[in-house]
């Protein structure tokens, strides 16, 4: 499994490079929003490695989040490669989260590749996605929030009412966020 290449742009497109390292040339796909952030020769990119039956591809990102996006979409049934790919040259990963969050799916239409069905069904299963800075610290922070989240929505509340809510709470750890939230939603 290829996750990353260290090497010298011989080849650029809008979503194509070709990277040689060490004297092997390899075909990466990228993002039109990971394309225009590529300012030099020299290049660090981490990748994913798709394997299929006919072919086997890779597929490049400057951003971390980009490349936790890219994986997360592709996981959808219906969600290619391309149509992934496409995501992530349309958006930002954090305009891709807000998106999510505010299950805007007019926006999400915009997206060469998804109609209103695909749409529906990526803001459906992604509910949640949360993009992180600091992977340590607001990875904790993150679970913590949708663990509480989880758990107010199982007491009946709505969806788009806790979210809100705990953008406004400060607890640093699950029960200390459903205890602030709690107070909150029942003023």
């Amino acid at each position: 499994m290829i996750v990353g290449l260290v090497g010298k742009i011989i080849k650029k497109e809008p979503t194509l490079l070709n990277v040689n390292v060490n004297g092997i040339i390899y075909e990466v796909f990228v993002s039109l929003n990971c394309s225009s952030k590529i300012v030099s020769d020299e290049i660090t990119l981490v990748t994913t490695h798709i394997i299929r039956e006919d072919s086997q591809t890779l597929y490049g990102f400057l951003d971390p989040n980009e490349k936790k996006l890219f994986d997360t979409v592709i996981k959808i049934n219906g969600v290619g490669p391309k149509v992934a790919l496409a995501i992530c040259s349309t958006f930002t990963p954090t305009s891709f989260a807000q998106i999510v969050n505010e299950n805007d799916i007019s926006m999400l239409k915009r997206v060469p590749g998804i109609g209103p069905k695909g749409a529906s069904r990526i803001l459906v299963e992604l509910s949640g996605f949360v993009i992180s800075g600091d992977d340590a610290l607001n990875d904790h922070s993150s679970n913590s929030t949708l663990e509480a989240s989880l758990a107010l929505e199982s007491l009946g509340f709505k969806k788009d009412l806790v979210s809100k809510v705990l953008k406004t709470c400060v607890g640093n750890n699950t029960s200390d966020l459903v205890k602030e939230a709690l107070k909150k939603l029942q003023k």
